[in-house]
């Protein structure tokens, strides 16, 4: 069974599964398309991706244009703080954020629905993270997004990063004022 829990932003969510542990380790399962259609979750992914990163590592913010990804995001090694940012003009959030810690502890994973930009940094030694789109990676659709912006003001916690890696494009991302975004 995995529960469902809706960030301040209800469009993203946290899948929660529940965790079979013993001395041996754990069990979970971390897909299941009929349970979480009958709670209402119908996407059907076409990509699965999966990145290690080390620590202090910045992804993001990605998002692509014209064929926007929802992405299911789980971090399989490790831990990361999982940001979304919210880019549909005719969204009251618009400009908004929401994070969850993701961790192979807690198994949960989050839903970044398309429409949002979505980013991570790695809290950890180290981070594996596994995620599953409902589009494919085109990278003529690629956009960026300043993962500093002070008009977005998202919360990273670098009071946990002895040291920020934020690749030369990422660091270069336009800000939100200067972003192309979606209708």
């Amino acid at each position: 069974m995995i529960g469902v829990r809706a960030l301040r932003i209800p469009d993203v969510q946290v899948f929660e599964p529940r965790i079979f542990a013993d001395e041996r380790g754990y069990f979970l399962e971390a897909w299941n398309a009929r349970t979480l259609s009958a709670a209402g979750f119908h996407e059907n992914f076409v990509q699965d991706n999966l990145v290690h990163s080390l620590h202090g590592a910045i992804r993001g913010l990605h998002y692509q244009l014209a064929r926007p990804q929802g992405k299911l995001i789980r971090c399989v090694a490790g831990e990361i703080f999982d940001v979304a940012v919210d880019l549909r003009k005719s969204s009251p959030t618009f400009g908004e954020w929401v994070a969850e810690y993701l961790s192979a502890e807690n198994g949960s994973c989050s839903w970044i629905p398309p429409g949002f930009a979505h980013g991570y940094c790695v809290v950890s030694e180290s981070a594996t993270v596994y995620y599953k789109c409902t589009e494919f990676y085109d990278p003529g659709e690629e956009r960026m997004l300043l993962w500093n912006d002070p008009a977005i003001g998202i919360e990273w916690p670098l009071d946990r990063m002895s040291a920020r890696l934020v690749n030369v494009r990422d660091a270069a991302a336009p800000p939100l004022a200067m972003a192309e975004t979606y209708a």
